[in-house]
């Protein structure tokens, strides 16, 4: 049995109390080219083709004096990866160059994407592993990879969407427990993972093999079937159940 929700709506795995980041200077925007700038890149390319970070810095289009747009919007990216939906006015303004204004128009943003193209009522259920894609499109462009869960109940309606690790993937550091643990307190009845290969290959390794058989015999002993494992690229995806290897 085969069962997908289609749905906007990203949640992610809630983390520990946020930290700015503290990475090397990167460019600032006034050093970047003019046609290389998030509201450029929209009128010519659309929104699309933007990162996470692009996108909030063409949403809050400044920064302040002491810090450029692009510092803030990187932290802004890193506190909404930890708290998904759960994020609120507060956790914005707890970052330094974000104010009442810049934190009521980032949340302004988030409640008309839930009210017009969130499909949390829709009682969507679909059979196709190109459906779920939605709910991880955010996976193609990143550089490191990423291991999600998608907790399922039994009508096929997505219960939560979570990042289970961030960094190269293997058998040890994707743990069963880690990977069910949401699912068990969600009561749901099935999972779906989905990881990306930056590298481009849709090829599954044998590591990505050996995570998906250990998952998926964990699963029949909690009673939560896996019922699929797709990798994503920018350029396409692959499902280990269509390949006959869930």
């Amino acid at each position: 049995m085969s069962l997908y929700l289609h749905t906007y709506q990203d949640q992610f795995l809630k983390g520990e109390s946020y930290q700015p980041s503290t990475g090397a200077a990167m460019k600032k925007m006034k050093d970047v080219p003019r046609k290389d700038r998030p509201r450029e890149k929209i009128a010519d390319k659309g929104a699309s083709a933007l990162t996470d970070t692009e996108l909030i810095e063409a949403i809050i289009g400044r920064g302040t004096k002491s810090r450029d747009v692009r510092e803030i919007s990187k932290d802004i990216n890193r506190l909404v990866v930890e708290r998904g939906d759960a994020i609120g006015y507060n956790d914005l303004q707890s970052i330094e160059g974000i104010g009442p204004t810049k934190a009521s128009q980032i949340m302004s943003c988030f409640e008309l994407g839930r009210r017009y193209f969130g499909l949390k009522d829709q009682k969507n259920r679909v059979t196709r592993p190109e459906d779920i894609l939605p709910l991880v499109a955010h996976l193609r462009e990143k550089r490191q990879e990423h291991f999600v869960c998608i907790a399922l109940n039994g009508a096929g309606e997505v219960l939560g969407n979570r990042i289970i690790t961030v960094g190269l993937l293997n058998h040890s550091l994707v743990h069963p427990r880690e990977v069910f643990a949401d699912a068990i307190t969600d009561r749901a009845a099935s999972v779906i993972c989905v990881h990306n290969h930056p590298s481009g290959s849709l090829e599954p390794s044998s590591q990505d093999i050996a995570i998906t058989t250990q998952l998926k015999e964990a699963g029949s002993i909690l009673g939560i079937q896996l019922i699929d494992h797709i990798i994503v690229t920018r350029t396409g995806h692959v499902s280990m159940k269509e390949r006959g290897l869930v």
